[in-house]
């Protein structure tokens, strides 16, 4: 029985389907947190991908349960909250932290969520073994689009065409989907294919590493100053590492467990990465160029993540 359980969601693989192809389905990758939501009649419960039960943290669940149409359903989501006109992880983030009810309830106004869904688990029965099309049809069929519930967009065959569009409106990437793919909870399935967008950012540098050569990557945030967030080496020349030689030459550094830091840090630099986690660190970091006119207090993180 899948109801009111807590279920792992099947995980999409790294990797690119053909663009355009007949086979499969484009999805835009949405930058918030995997929730699965669970009604029967006027009960609603929402399970994070970890399967805790969150849904006290989501005053906005009564008008969820009312776009829903059918009596019994799981429903796989994404939680989004939209800020200038994107999805914010770190405004979602920020609710699934919050634990003091007049909080939550200040955060339902403040950041208020939408929960996009794109795939149905289950009504009076199990669907995990029907095709994905089939599910899909069931999902539009169940549910009424409203500002706190909606099905996510797709097209079938044109994946350039979204991931174009993805890109353009600055989203963390796309989904390819198999066409006729069945839903297995728990699995990271090669059916499901996410290629997410390169996002540039301008970091310090906190420190080095030799052999291989890599620098030490930081931010400011509204709370954390000079917070390590990942190494980049990748796109650094040899070049690269005789001028960066020439730039510390004379700053200051401190040797701890084969890192050189900079204190304080004076050198920032530009990358591009792919993925960033719930801490923050950026991966697939690719190095693109030196500032050493830019003043390292101005590196932020930009809660859109671009």
């Amino acid at each position: 029985m899948m109801l009111f359980t807590a279920i792992k969601p099947m995980l999409a693989s790294s990797g690119a389907a053909a663009l355009d192809d007949a086979n499969y389905i484009f999805e835009p990758k949405w930058d918030g947190a995997r929730m699965l939501l669970h009604k029967q009649g006027s009960r609603i419960e929402v399970y994070t991908r970890s399967g805790n039960k969150v849904t006290s943290q989501f005053p906005e669940i009564g008008q969820v349960g009312a776009a829903i149409k059918r009596h019994t359903v799981v429903l796989d989501c994404e939680g989004i909250v939209i800020r200038s006109g994107q999805a914010c992880f770190d405004d979602i983030a920020y609710r699934l932290r919050l634990s003091q009810s007049l909080k939550i309830k200040q955060a339902a106004g403040t950041h208020p969520v939408t929960f996009v869904a794109f795939d149905l688990l289950f009504t009076d029965r199990p669907h995990v073994d029907e095709p994905l099309l089939t599910r899909k049809a069931r999902l539009i069929e169940a549910i009424e689009t409203t500002p706190v519930l909606m099905p996510t967009m797709y097209v079938e065959d044109q994946g350039q065409a979204m991931f174009d569009v993805t890109r353009e409106q600055g989203m963390e990437g796309m989904i390819a989907k198999r066409k006729d793919s069945a839903y297995v909870p728990g699995l990271r399935s090669a059916d499901w294919l996410k290629t997410k967008h390169a996002r540039s950012i301008d970091v310090m540098i906190l420190g080095y590493k030799l052999n291989p050569f890599e620098l030490v990557m930081g931010l400011n945030f509204r709370t954390v100053k000079h917070k390590p967030v990942g190494f980049v080496r990748d796109g650094i020349s040899s070049s690269d590492q005789e001028l960066f030689f020439k730039l510390v030459k004379e700053m200051p550094t401190r040797l701890d467990q084969q890192t050189y830091w900079l204190e304080p840090p004076q050198l920032c630099c530009q990358i591009t990465y792919q993925d960033r986690s719930d801490t923050h660190q950026l991966g697939e970091a690719v190095f693109v160029q030196f500032m050493p006119a830019k003043d390292p207090e101005t590196c932020l993180w930009h809660s859109s993540g671009t």
